[in-house]
């Protein structure tokens, strides 16, 4: 599978071209940092603007399986750190690149890419780990403090092509900015060595073998290797791999034996793995993966078969997996997804209502669940699983759409029309936004959740000074 796809890089390359539009987003205090240092404050709110134009320009994974996963490891990385000023949040980017970025105030992203393609769990934690520690020792804030000379756009777009690297990211911010103050912003030799020392320390404080330091590094330089690529996107903004790879051994090596030899259980990485294989990988790589019995096996073989439009061998191989692990959520709830889609309500809302029954936090579920209640025509019903799943994902835009169809069933215009506007705002479609604002807008006095309709206002002015400016 290749490292890049043309249409994610053209995708990031525009992400990129938004973040341009921060620069008058940004409060005029925010010239401050330009002569008193970058504070605390600036690096949180220009991470906050940041997470704000990556979620609008990138397609990301909100699968509860997923998302909660990637919170456990970074919690558990975290929650042995010295007190930082920072709230951690991960999220993952739905791209084939073996990447990762941490952009300032605490945001830590990870490609499926990477998942995808680490071995073990502790491989992934090593480069969590690694980003964490580029945020904790403030490595873009004291860049950007060196170049106080820069505006604030051509800053953040800096910023942006340190963080999503690559092709795109490299060629657009170079262009942006005289080679000399991009390589500013670029990850220096020292940085890199402090976040592999730092990272380390984070790694084994939370209980995981250090050899997930170098284990993820080994993988990315093997595939780059493999593919012919030149460089992956991750080793592109993060130079001397081999080097650092030697160093840190050198270091695990000098570890007590109880440290090195510790063992990581990588049942739940396996499950994340198998997930994204299924639904986002070379469907027939995929289909060598998922060629052994197993429930997670037969489970990821329907995923892909249904992908292929291959519905009779999909179907037996969900009963596979069913008569494999009964009692299985993740099972419970795609083999219910895919009964779903294929028209058996009957058959989906006996393995959904179990696997919800199972599982509470299991959003996908419920929102399949509130999908298949409309369908068989109980709107009412579906009304609190809609809500429910907003709950865990308020910014997911399909869920905003499927609920104001439902809405409009039931005759609701007002509140359809609001969830339409979300819908549209998250999908950072300026135009139907617009429209749909404008008749919420008009709705509202009539509509006794007017209260609603002040929060989306909220939102639809903040996200608007952003559109306006690009």
């Amino acid at each position: 599978m290749p490292i890049y796809r043309a249409d994610s890089l053209r995708r990031i390359s525009l992400a990129l071209l938004m973040v341009l539009t921060l620069a008058h987003a940004c409060p005029p205090q925010a010239w401050a940092f330009f002569f008193g240092g970058v504070s605390i404050k600036d690096e949180k709110e220009m991470g906050r603007r940041f997470d704000i134009m990556i979620r609008a320009s990138l397609p990301m994974v909100e699968d509860p399986e997923i998302t909660q996963y990637v919170n456990y490891m970074l919690q558990r990385l975290t929650r042995r750190m010295p007190p930082q000023p920072f709230d951690f949040k991960a999220a993952v980017i739905r791209h084939s690149a073996l990447n990762a970025f941490a952009v300032p105030g605490g945001y830590v992203f990870l490609f499926t890419g990477m998942i995808m393609n680490v071995e073990r769990e502790e491989d992934l934690a090593g480069v969590l780990a690694h980003e964490l520690a580029h945020v904790t020792q403030r490595h873009v804030a004291s860049r950007l403090e060196r170049a106080q000379y820069l505006t604030v756009g051509s800053l953040l777009l800096a910023v942006a092509g340190v963080a999503v690297g690559g092709p795109g990211g490299g060629a657009l911010a170079m262009g942006a900015l005289g080679g000399s103050q991009s390589a500013m912003l670029n990850y220096s030799r020292l940085d890199e060595t402090e976040a592999d020392q730092i990272g380390l320390q984070f790694l084994t404080a939370a209980g995981y073998p250090p050899s997930g330091m170098v284990g993820g590094f080994k993988v990315m330089r093997q595939k780059s290797w493999m593919s012919g690529a030149s460089i992956p996107a991750y080793l592109s903004t993060h130079p001397a791999l081999g080097d650092r790879i030697n160093g840190l051994q050198a270091r695990i090596e000098s570890m007590p034996l109880q440290i090195r030899s510790r063992k990581q259980n990588n049942t739940r990485f396996q499950r994340v793995k198998t997930l994204l294989w299924a639904r986002y990988g070379d469907s027939q790589v995929a289909l060598q993966r998922f060629a052994g019995r197993d429930a997670l096996s037969c489970m990821g073989r329907g995923i892909v078969l249904a992908r292929l439009n291959r519905v009779s061998e999909a179907s037996r191989s969900f009963d596979q997996a069913l008569a494999a692990a009964p009692e299985d959520t993740l099972i419970l709830r795609e083999a219910g997804a895919f009964h779903y889609r294929k028209g058996d309500m009957i058959k989906a809302e006996s393995l959904l209502d179990k696997a919800m029954r199972k599982d509470r936090s299991d959003y996908m579920a419920s929102f399949f669940y509130a999908r298949m209640l409309d369908e068989t025509g109980r709107q009412n019903q579906a009304a609190s699983y809609y809500r429910q799943v907003l709950r865990h994902v308020p910014e997911e835009p399909d869920v905003h759409e499927a609920f104001a169809r439902s809405l409009g069933f039931q005759n609701k215009t007002a509140e359809a029309y609001i969830h339409l506007t979300y819908s549209a705002i998250y999908s950072n479609n300026k135009k139907q936004a617009e429209r749909y604002f404008k008749k919420a807008q008009s709705l509202a006095e009539r509509a006794p959740n007017r209260a609603a309709f002040q929060k989306l206002e909220t939102i639809y002015k903040e996200r608007k000074e952003v559109w306006e400016e690009s």
